[in-house]
């Protein structure tokens, strides 16, 4: 019975055959490279098209010539400038937000190496301790640092206690603080982060559970704060959520859709690339595909990908 071969099946062929011919040397690096995306399973690139200056609003640069803090948890392989650029051309963002990651604590060379390579579409997130002075968080600004992150889920490196004062020092430059921390933190803490000057932004959804959002609390405390257009949410890092699982994360579905008619100025979207917490890799075109679902109209897709991080990020 003859089979018919489709796009998909014939590049991920090809890509392991230009590989195996490069592992030989038969063809050159660069030609293997380009068959296959980094850090990203699957070889298609993305399906929809994005508006003009849209903005990967949450990945990560790893870089071997960096060291990570001893005993990082999350640090991972050589996640470079250039292996990211072949992820822009797969998804066709071209505004980027490099995050430091957990990996290298309050050292944020890579993050301001990646920007210097990146130039003028990229901005960045740092992480930095207590005693960080006026005139490093100046440095980092003119870099292109436009907030900081506290990743209480992952690494006691900045945590609760320091928010607020932390708020009131970069409130002068124009900042945020971006939040990975559990439910039971966030609504721990819900009456310091309501009363913050500065915007805050929520990582990978606020890690508002999937199976009852509209009913849990956290649910609500962001939607509020949302409302009162004093906060951002990430509809970044989909597997951090959901419970189905790849390829379609279709339990996610409903509940980014909420936010974007919730809160259409205030949404943000981030490919979490290179997927440090993930073993298997996503396939990032398919992220794509499935946010520009998520919007439902051009115009709710321009505000997620345009609008809301030239505003929030200073493009």
């Amino acid at each position: 019975m003859k089979t018919t071969q489709t796009r998909r099946d014939f590049l991920f062929q090809s890509g392991a055959v230009l590989a195996s011919l490069a592992t030989a040397g038969t063809v050159p690096a660069a030609m293997a490279a380009d068959a296959a995306f980094p850090h990203s399973s699957g070889q298609e690139r993305a399906s929809r098209s994005l508006p003009a200056n849209a903005c990967d609003c949450h990945m990560h640069i790893y870089d071997d010539r960096f060291a990570p803090v001893p005993g990082a948890r999350l640090a991972h392989p050589a996640a470079t400038v250039a292996m990211y650029r072949q992820i822009q051309k797969r998804n066709g963002t071209t505004r980027t937000v490099v995050v430091t990651p957990s990996a290298y604590g309050t050292d944020n060379s890579c993050t301001l190496d990646a920007l210097a390579q990146l130039g003028a579409d990229a901005r960045g997130v740092a992480v930095v301790a207590k005693d960080v002075s006026d005139g490093e968080l100046a440095r980092l600004d003119q870099a292109g640092i436009k907030g900081l992150r506290f990743n209480v889920a992952i690494t006691s490196v900045m945590t609760p206690d320091m928010i607020e004062p932390m708020a009131r020092r970069i409130a002068p430059l124009g900042w945020h603080l971006q939040l990975n921390m559990s439910n039971d933190d966030l609504l721990a803490h819900r009456d310091m982060l309501s009363r913050l000057p500065v915007p805050i932004v929520f990582d990978h959804f606020a890690k508002i559970p999937v199976q009852d959002s509209a009913s849990h609390p956290v649910f609500k405390f962001v939607t509020e704060l949302l409302a009162e257009k004093c906060a951002y949410i990430k509809l970044s890092g989909a597997y951090l959520v959901s419970k189905i699982g790849a390829p379609g994360y279709g339990d996610v579905a409903p509940l980014a859709r909420k936010l974007v008619d919730l809160a259409p100025t205030q949404v943000l979207w981030g490919s979490d690339w290179p997927h440090p917490t993930e073993q298997h890799k996503p396939d990032d075109a398919a992220l794509v595909d499935m946010m520009v679902h998520w919007a439902g109209s051009r115009e709710k897709l321009q505000a997620l990908l345009v609008d809301n991080p030239a505003r929030l990020y200073h493009f």
